[in-house]
């Protein structure tokens, strides 16, 4: 999301760059679509914002219409996140009273589990704000996919980021299981075995891991930019589908290309 890195940051080699209710139709369009696999270009930055640039908070606070806007509301509130100079926006009594009739939030973050890596921190946004669906290694199956797109065409959401981390512990369980060959407890090897075909071997080590996160976030991206309902919206300008990567070092967002 951020070009910038401090000197606390990872290595260059690892710095990333950024109801109504539905017709019958509609509803089957749903279900035959949640399918995929193709990506969507990115570039250096997730966006740009100005942690200094007063946004209006409450029940006025105008939502981004726009990936554009949507992005940069991100960064924004990812630098104040690690500067230390959250706003908490949108959690006032008159903002509690607005959402009891509806909700208008303008990004999806599908992202881990992880409890270090709350979107709604990481991004300094409140109620109302982000749709979020999380599971282990942002692995995705029906449910996933369902909530995902319910977001994008049912709510109109312009943005949806796939959001890795750094130190990931599902892709460290997947990576481990893969060079041992030892089976995982219960429902974990599910998850190891949806990580495992995006395992970086030409890397070893800490590296393999860190390079699979990365390469995790484009595979779950490129899969859901393949769906054919998100794709017609991309296609058209209304959505954008992205990968970013929290490291928790910096605390930082920086795309993931």
């Amino acid at each position: 999301m951020n070009s910038d890195r401090s000197a606390g940051s990872q290595p260059a080699s690892t710095a990333h760059k950024r109801f109504a209710l539905p017709s019958l139709a509609r509803r089957a369009l749903l279900r035959a679509g949640l399918t995929g696999a193709a990506a969507l270009g990115a570039t250096a930055a997730l966006g740009t914002g100005s942690a200094s640039a007063a946004p209006t908070t409450g029940a006025s606070r105008r939502r981004p219409s726009t990936p554009q806007e949507a992005l940069r509301e991100l960064a924004a509130g990812n630098r104040r996140w690690r500067t230390f100079r959250e706003r908490h926006p949108d959690e006032s009594p008159a903002v509690r009273q607005s959402l009891t009739t509806g909700q208008h939030p303008f990004a999806v973050v599908l992202g881990c589990i992880d409890s270090r890596v709350p979107p709604e921190l990481v991004f300094d946004q409140g109620l109302g704000d982000l749709m979020t669906v999380r599971s282990a290694g942002e692995v995705l199956d029906e449910a996933v996919l369902g909530s995902v797109a319910y977001g994008v065409l049912e709510l109109d959401i312009p943005l949806v980021l796939v959001l890795g981390h750094q130190s990931c512990g599902a892709v460290k369980a997947a990576v481990a299981a893969d060079e041992s060959g030892e089976r995982l407890p219960a429902h974990i090897q599910y998850i190891a075995d949806q990580i495992a075909p995006n395992i970086d071997h030409s890397k070893t080590g800490d590296a393999r891991v860190d390079s699979t996160i990365d390469a995790n976030v484009r595979a779950v991206r490129a899969r859901l930019a393949a769906e054919p309902d998100l794709a017609a919206k991309v296609a058209t300008g209304e959505l954008a589908i992205v990968g970013g990567r929290y490291d928790l070092d910096t605390q930082r967002v920086h795309r993931v290309a």
